[in-house]
């Protein structure tokens, strides 16, 4: 069943045979033929709906898009997120090994020096800041991220800058201004599942464009998209993206800001593995480009020094009044002590000193995780180095399910992030993410062993 909906034999939308009919035609018990339509709604190759049987679930009949190039991209609702809670809660035990973990080890971090700054600044905090640091934010700390945009060199205006609660709320806060539910909105393919998340449940449409995990960005497919659908943004990771690892080159992010410019369609910039580059300088975001404040560029503090503290921001451009109008209506404010002492520490922390340390350690744990796919991984598994952040995307034989592989391994206290819970089709069922973010350690070498013989587990096979 599964190989005739993957050939297109079944087409997306068609009701699959009755519970009843299988049992009368393969001579097998309802428990059996119970367990095999789960399987395949796992699999993401049918929904259930209820009272009327199984359906053959959108995008099951189509390949992986690393598998061949797709010319034109087609918009639609997006429901991803029970399979991404699904995965997710699955690896919330301490005990797992964490190659699935969406954050880096807390080890990298200053959090002894981090909390004398926020001690500092919560004994010196004037009682009116929580009225003047309401949006868009503390101005010590919007002048410390403006010298920051300033280093790398962008004049980035102080008042287009608005700090959030981490740069997921930036995000999401972006594509509320720029959107009304039904419009489309172009998302990378494979890309970060939060992205997809949000137009779920802004009730946007989905026109996920490939990505390449060496070139990256595919910008044809981006013009054609932008020449079919009404796109209304597009969410785009252009430096070390999540989850392929892969950057743009500068000609091509001028390429990406110029092809929008000409269409009026802002570009929403997750940039929050930017600080993390293995070379020795920050790669240009798209916002360096921007001549028209099209570009809302977005970043957080954690993924490079505080993960629990949750401050982010977005440099917002022309859209920052209608972000902190937004932001006033949802949340009100990001926590007024923390934003100050995160601006304490900037100021007299050494944070350049304290990446160059992060860098080198996620450099020296890439090296350790080649190793052992190499070592321990079938030949046939292919990947592309990343020059930044702490993910590196694997594709595996033709044949593996990410799903299953998934399954079993979160039973032997692994954890890895499946290809399908990256695309609004559920595709890339044969790739998987894995996280170099923690200090490299006897047990995650022998998680990286245990996967090696997963992979030749017949159960995590499926015929193609």
């Amino acid at each position: 069943m599964a190989e005739e909906i993957r050939s297109g034999s079944i087409p997306v939308g068609a009701r699959m045979p009755s519970l009843r009919h299988v049992i009368a035609q393969h001579n097998v018990s309802q428990a059996t033929a119970t367990r095999a339509y789960y399987l395949l709604e796992e699999w993401g190759l049918v929904r259930a709906q209820e009272r009327s049987g199984y359906y053959v679930a959108p995008g099951a009949g189509v390949s992986s898009p690393t598998a061949e190039r797709v010319s034109l991209a087609t918009a639609g609702k997006v429901d991803i997120s029970d399979l991404v809670f699904s995965v997710l809660d699955a690896a919330r035990e301490p005990d797992i090994v964490p190659l699935g973990s969406a954050f880096p080890s807390p080890q990298l971090f200053p959090l002894e020096r981090l909390a004398k700054s926020l001690g500092t600044a919560a004994r010196h905090l004037n009682a009116w800041s929580t009225v003047v640091d309401l949006p868009p934010g503390n101005e010590a700390l919007r002048q410390q991220i403006a010298l920051r945009y300033m280093g790398i060199g962008i004049a980035q205006p102080m008042n287009e800058i608005v700090v959030t609660n981490g740069a997921l709320e930036a995000l999401n806060l972006c594509l509320m201004a720029v959107t009304r539910p039904g419009d489309c909105v172009a998302v990378e393919s494979p890309g970060f599942y939060a992205a997809l998340q949000a137009i779920e449940r802004l009730d946007l449409r989905a026109v996920p464009i490939r990505v390449d995990p060496v070139t990256g960005l595919d910008l044809d497919a981006l013009a054609a998209a932008l020449e079919r659908h009404p796109i209304r943004a597009c969410w785009f990771m252009t430096n070390f993206q999540n989850p392929t690892g892969v950057t743009l080159g500068v000609d091509k992010k001028r390429a990406l800001v110029e092809l929008l410019a000409r269409h009026d369609v802002p570009l929403i910039e997750d940039d929050v593995y930017g600080e993390l580059h293995f070379e020795s300088d920050y790669p240009l975001p798209a916002l360096a480009f921007d001549k028209h404040g099209l570009v809302m560029h977005c970043s957080s503090f954690s993924k490079t020094l505080a993960p629990g503290y949750r401050i982010g921001w977005t440099a917002a451009g022309r859209y920052a009044q209608k972000v902190q109008r937004l932001k006033l209506m949802s949340t009100l404010s990001a926590s007024i002590p923390v934003q100050a002492g995160i601006a304490d520490y900037l100021q007299h922390g050494s944070y350049d000193r304290h990446l160059r340390k992060v860098r080198a350690a996620l450099r020296a744990q890439l090296v350790e995780m080649e190793r052992a796919i190499r070592r321990w991984l079938p030949r046939g598994v292919r990947y592309a180095r990343p020059g930044g952040g702490y993910f590196v995307w694997l594709e595996l034989p033709e044949a593996i399910d990410a799903m299953a592989l998934h399954r079993l391994a979160i039973a032997s206290g692994v954890s890895l992030a499946p290809g399908p819970i990256f695309s609004p089709e559920h595709g890339f069922r044969n790739c998987i993410r894995l996280n170099f973010g923690h200090p490299w350690s006897d047990r995650i070498e022998a998680a990286m062993r245990g996967l090696g013989k997963l992979l030749t587990d017949p159960a995590v096979r499926v015929s193609r």
